[in-house]
């Protein structure tokens, strides 16, 4: 009777490591699992603050280029804009020069639109100065076409380029 105990003690101790490392192997491939089917990580968002649809200021980054949006008959730069502003004055630290270009939309005086422009492209290039950009590496350039197509929100913008 004593060998049909041991082989039944033997038998229930091989189901007892099965069922552990059943369990085992299930913990292990679900942490696998949940660890593939994650979402990838995204990438870093350029933009920064984008209000346009409350008519705030803004900023966001499009293919190098650092557009700031600005609330009607405002100069007022939006939050975030020194992050905005990281690869531009990078580039200007490594020898290049930049163009700030004032926009307007099309409502109200058109001269008081243009000055307004000029007041947020100097108050771009306020902000490029005190990241460290020399006034040298700074051009405030007059676009072509000043006002700018699109919704009003949009139009009021100063962009950034790396010349």
């Amino acid at each position: 009777m004593s060998s049909q105990s041991d082989d039944n003690q033997g038998a229930g101790l091989v189901v007892v490591f099965a069922v552990v490392a059943a369990v085992v192997v299930g913990v292990v491939s679900m942490g696998a699992f949940k660890a593939t089917s994650r979402a990838p990580a995204a990438e870093p968002v350029a933009v920064v603050a984008m209000d346009t649809a409350m008519d705030g200021a803004s900023v966001k980054v499009e293919n190098g280029v650092v557009k700031f949006y600005f609330a009607s008959g405002k100069a007022d730069l939006a939050p975030g804009a020194q992050e905005a502003l990281a690869d531009v004055v990078a580039a200007a630290a490594a020898g290049k020069s930049l163009a700030v270009s004032g926009f307007h939309d099309a409502t109200g005086d058109a001269a008081q639109n243009a000055e307004l422009a000029k007041q947020r492209a100097m108050a771009v290039r306020e902000a490029l100065q005190a990241l460290g950009v020399a006034a040298d590496k700074i051009e405030l350039k007059k676009p072509e076409e000043t006002q700018a197509s699109g919704a009003n929100a949009e139009a009021r913008r100063v962009e950034v380029s790396v010349l």
